[in-house]
């Protein structure tokens, strides 16, 4: 099971495939208009992100504008064994949308189903034999040429849900969907809490962390309340060189979350701190957050975030490397999430709020 694709909801599907294009380097691939509702999907390598927007009242895309912001509404997953499951996931007491399915194409065959999952997230399931498109419309994905700026994948994407639903959250995923808990962290900060559970699936390695805030002026507490509602805070798009890429971003002119010198400060003292000094120029001047488990791996985990997307400072997108080690004559990636970047980033935009204020 990985992420086959995912789906936004948002007010204008041409504006935001305009901006996937010019700001994070996608290419548009496919249109379709249909009565109510006009979908555009974008592209990059192996990454697909599809948009969809109304045209009239009735589009279900209106319908969940009314009750939410845009946003994403559906982490679809690719499955070997869809009936298998399906199977499980009604036996465990999923609500179905769309039952099993199947389309006959020219090079291979498409099957999909359809669950609710958490608040107004829905997961689609897919399983594809042959040379598939990507949406069971008919549409015929042309083939992009490769862009300088390039991610890999999707690393993953986090939900956040409402202050105790976290265990019940976890394990819906873990019935139904067959994820496995992994790392579990809290932060706790004066003025901001967490708690995270990082869910994996032990068949194709799909990643799902969730979030519960444990105050009232939580980060999580404030996507909820503008969200109206759990949903996806954001997506990780991995790449190889997060260094070039984010220059490369900032000459596109996305906008990025600044970071204070007060963390790189702090970085210094941390234990096992061993950067270079070019490395840590690169990286001080790109504003990039970097992590490290000595205790496990070498290997940096560097990572930075947007600023949201869109009008309600609900989704951003977050951007990963994860730098490759050797152990045991094996080729591993840096593993977790970054959990000392973000008690540290916490801890040092206190600290400037506390000097703001004294």
């Amino acid at each position: 099971m990985k992420i086959d694709h995912v789906h936004f909801y948002v007010e204008d599907a041409t504006a935001s495939r305009d901006w996937f294009e010019q700001t994070l380097g996608f290419q548009a691939v496919a249109a379709i208009a249909q009565s109510d509702t006009l979908t555009e999907v974008v592209q990059h390598g192996s990454i697909y992100f599809v948009l969809s927007s109304p045209l009239s009242d009735t589009s279900p895309v209106a319908q969940f504008l009314q009750q939410h912001p845009p946003g994403v509404v559906d982490v679809a997953f690719l499955v070997q064994d869809l009936a298998e499951v399906m199977s499980r996931a009604i036996a465990q007491g999923a609500q179905v949308l769309e039952p099993m399915q199947q389309q006959q194409q020219t090079q291979g065959c498409l099957q999909w189903s359809q669950i609710a999952a958490w608040g107004s997230l829905r997961h689609t399931l897919l399983q594809r034999s042959g040379l598939t498109s990507l949406l069971p419309l008919g549409n015929e994905l042309g083939n992009c040429e490769p862009v300088a700026l390039t991610f890999t994948q999707i690393d993953h994407a986090v939900l956040n849900v409402g202050m105790g639903e976290l265990e019940p959250a976890i394990a819906w995923y873990e019935k139904v969907l067959g994820f496995q808990p992994q790392q579990q962290f809290a932060i706790q900060t004066e003025y901001s809490g967490l708690r995270s559970q990082v869910l994996v699936h032990p068949e194709g390695g799909a990643q799902l962390p969730i979030n519960e805030p444990t105050s009232a002026s939580s980060q999580i507490q404030e996507f909820l309340d503008l969200n109206r509602g759990p949903g996806i805070q954001h997506i990780a798009l991995q790449t190889d060189d997060i260094v070039a890429a984010i220059a490369q971003l900032r000459q596109r002119e996305l906008s990025l979350l600044s970071v204070p010198k007060t963390y790189y400060t702090q970085l210094q003292q941390r234990p096992g701190f061993d950067l270079a000094a070019t490395d840590w120029q690169a990286i001080t001047k790109q504003q990039i957050l970097v992590d490290w488990q000595s205790e496990v791996s070498p290997a940096l985990l560097l990572q930075t975030f947007t600023q949201p997307i869109f009008r309600q400072p609900t989704f951003f997108f977050e951007l990963i490397e994860r730098q490759i080690y050797s152990r045991n004559g094996q080729v591993q990636q840096a593993q977790g999430f970054g959990e000392g970047n973000f008690r540290a980033l916490f801890e040092a935009v206190e600290r400037e709020q506390l000097k703001r204020l004294s």
